[in-house]
Formats: C-alpha cells, structure tokens, sequence
C-alpha cells in the first residue's frame, strides 16, 4: 500500500486562555460560515460585521479570519479599519513576510499608517509570543521533524509489499510512539495547534500519517479512535481548526474504506450522489460546504481577495458525476 507514502508527499508540497475554554467555538465557525456566505453573494459590508462582532466576542481568533476581514474592509475602502484589523492580526501571528505576500493588501504600503505598523510590528509581535507555549511547541516540532524523517524512509523503498512493510515494521511502532506523547500533551494542555503553539501544520501531519499507514494497519489501530473525542473537545474550545481536524479524519475514512467511504472531499472528490453526506460531515464540524467553498473561489477570482482556503485541493472541489 502506497498511502502513507501518497500522505507524506502531498504534506511535503504543502496560549491555551483560561477564559477561552468557557466560549463554545461551535458558535464562532458557525457565525464564520455566516459571514462566508454573505461573501459568496458579494454582500462584503455586512460580512465584515459578522467577522467584527466574532472578534469581539472570542479571546482567540484563528489568523486567516483576521487576514480576510482586513481584505474586506480594503475592499470596501474602509482603510482605517483594515489597518486595525492588520494590526489584531499581527497580535494574532501575522508576520511581517506573510502580510507583505498579500497582494491585495499592496495598496496600503504607500500609506502614513504602513509605516506606523512596521514601526510598531516588533511590540505586536511579542504580544503574539507570549502567547505560544514555547516548550511546547519545540517538542511538537521536534516531533514532526522525526515523523517526517521516518516518513521519508519509504520513499527509499521500491515497491508496494516493501512500502508496505516499511510502514508496518518501521513506522508503525514509530507513530504509536508519537501518538503516545500526543496524548500525554493533550492532557496536560490540550491540542497543540495554532492557539497553543502557533503552528496548525505539525501534529495534523503527524495524525494524518499515522491514519494512513496500511488499510488493515488503520481498521485495526485504536490509538485513534482514543484521540478522536479529544479532537472533538479541542474543536469546541477553538484549539483546532475545523479543516485540521477534516484533513486528520478524512485520511482515517479514506484508507480504512480503501477509498470507497464517503468524506471530507479533499482526498476523493466526492460524488454527487454522496455529496449530501459529504457536508454533513463538514457541517458537523464547522467547515464550510463544498458548493460554498466553490463560490468563494469565484468570488476570489473576480475580487482579487484571498479567501486563505485550505489548499489540500487547488481551487474548486470537484463533484464527481457517479
């Protein structure tokens, strides 16, 4: 089996607040999905506001959602407000690099204001430090730099019965050994992610390789399924994205079917007759579904913003006619 071969090259080419545990991030995705939508049909002012009133009302705001509203507010020349909103991100972990790479944001690189965030970008900055649990997170990139280098081992073997036995005799005890640890800091602090170290990238790697081993390996793993509910705890407390989780499970669904269960829509495109299922599932979680992430990328198109979609699938998911 070439699954978690197929996992680690596409993974190649791409402060947990006390107060926060108490906001249900159910609610924040939900009213992200609403604004989303009203961006779809190009109603921006009145999507900005539901970004405004998610800002005020969570302690963490996942950075994309700063990114786009700051690009709203660009959009609908409201400048003084996209500087603020700038700045909330930087505060949020927008580096400095990142925001320069935003296209749609270059008009503003002339403004008096411009100046003002480069001069202040270092004080913003700390503030985002002090957030991340620093220990934590060099463990967990520790962590990750190991799996990717197991990982990498099966590229050296030829074949599918080598890759195979690579995967079960090699990195298999490897991953459980991971999985362990990740538990352990689970329980201590919750998911590592992009609240508590400031990297989202990382651990759902390390899970996403771990549910693609071998289809037998992960029908039989339990591991897993240990962790799962915990996902889902972390999910409600905003310590893991929807997608993170979407991604980590949709390899779950994928290899233990052979392919053939419906999922998430990033590693099959799902079929028109299971399409329904598909948003389900994502709407069970939080994510935006595939007929609305479809129209964002219009939208994205013809505006120029960018919507920061998760890039797994290029542009549109497509819907496969059965």
């Amino acid at each position: 089996m070439r699954t978690m071969l197929l996992c680690l090259l596409l993974t190649l080419s791409f402060s947990n607040s006390i107060s926060s545990e108490t906001q249900d991030y159910r609610r924040y995705h939900k009213q992200i999905n609403e604004a989303e939508k009203l961006i779809s049909n190009e109603q921006f002012k009145e999507a900005l506001n539901i970004y405004n009133d998610v800002f005020n009302a969570f302690d963490f705001v996942f950075l994309k959602d700063y990114k786009v509203a700051a690009q709203l507010a660009l959009y609908l020349n409201e400048k003084e407000k996209a500087f603020e909103i700038i700045k909330q991100g930087i505060t949020a972990g927008w580096d400095l690099k990142s925001l320069k790479r935003n296209n749609y944001l270059s008009d503003l690189h002339n403004a008096s204001e411009w100046k003002v965030i480069v001069e202040e970008y270092p004080k913003l900055r700390q503030k985002y430090l002090k957030r991340i649990d620093d220990s934590t997170r060099k463990e967990v990139h520790k962590m990750f730099k190991a799996d990717q280098r197991k990982a990498l081992g099966a590229l050296f073997r030829l074949g599918d019965k080598a890759q195979e036995k690579y995967a079960l005799k090699k990195f298999a005890p490897h991953s459980e050994a991971q999985l362990t640890k990740l538990i352990r800091i689970m329980e201590d602090h919750g998911y590592p992610g992009e609240q508590l170290i400031g990297n989202s990238f990382w651990v759902s790697t390390i899970l996403s390789h771990h549910n693609s081993i071998t289809t037998a390996y992960v029908k039989n793993d339990t591991l897993y399924n240990f962790i799962k509910p915990k996902l889902s705890i972390a999910l409600e407390k905003g310590q893991i994205s929807p997608y993170e989780f979407a991604i980590i499970d949709d390899w779950r669904i994928a290899v233990s079917s052979d392919r053939t269960q419906a999922g998430y829509g990033f590693l099959n495109p799902p079929l028109s007759s299971t399409l329904t299922e598909t948003n389900k599932l994502r709407q069970s979680i939080g994510l935006r579904t595939v007929e609305l992430r479809n129209k964002l990328v219009d939208v994205e198109k013809k505006t120029g913003m960018d919507f920061y979609l998760p890039d797994w699938v290029d542009g549109k998911i497509k819907i496969k006619q059965k």
